[in-house]
């Protein structure tokens, strides 16, 4: 039910992700009406939930046994995100020691151009701690018909 990845959610991004060559990792997702803000434009809040999305979820790349919490997030705006068009996130680790990592993402429009970027900082905390019904294996699955290694920046 991950408002997200939750490929249940009816009102979620069911956004999808993939490991890139490079070590990043990329979603991709449709942002509908019912994600909007003003009229055909993603609501700043989705927006700085997939991009803090992304920056976990490239950490769990590395990561057989621990997750992240956000416990700080900056986001700049550069560029409306457009309703019902693919968008593609990428994000990466960008600092990592014992107990903290950081990472950075963005949003990128079709065109191109980055649409909002984001840099987080991550407690890493082991998966029984975050829930004891916590699935990681599963949670980490996201199935999809584009085939990752046509995900390109423009």
């Amino acid at each position: 039910m991950c408002m997200v990845c939750g490929l249940e959610n009816s009102l979620g991004l069911k956004a999808a992700f993939y490991e890139l060559e490079n070590g990043e990792l990329a979603a991709i997702f449709i942002p509908a009406d019912q994600h909007q803000s003003y009229p055909g434009i993603l609501h700043g809040g989705m927006i700085s939930a997939i991009l803090d999305e992304v920056i976990g979820r490239a950490f769990m790349l590395q990561s057989s046994d621990s997750m992240g919490m956000t416990i700080e997030l900056k986001v700049t705006y550069l560029k409306p995100v457009p309703l019902n068009e693919e968008m593609k996130v990428f994000g990466r680790i960008t600092h990592e020691d014992a107990k903290i990592f950081e990472g950075t993402s963005e949003i990128i429009l079709a065109d191109g151009k980055i649409a909002a970027r984001g840099h987080a900082k991550f407690m890493k905390l082991p998966f029984d701690k975050v829930s004891p019904d916590f699935r990681a294996l599963e949670w980490k699955v996201t199935q999809s018909a584009t085939d990752p290694t046509e995900i390109e920046r423009r």
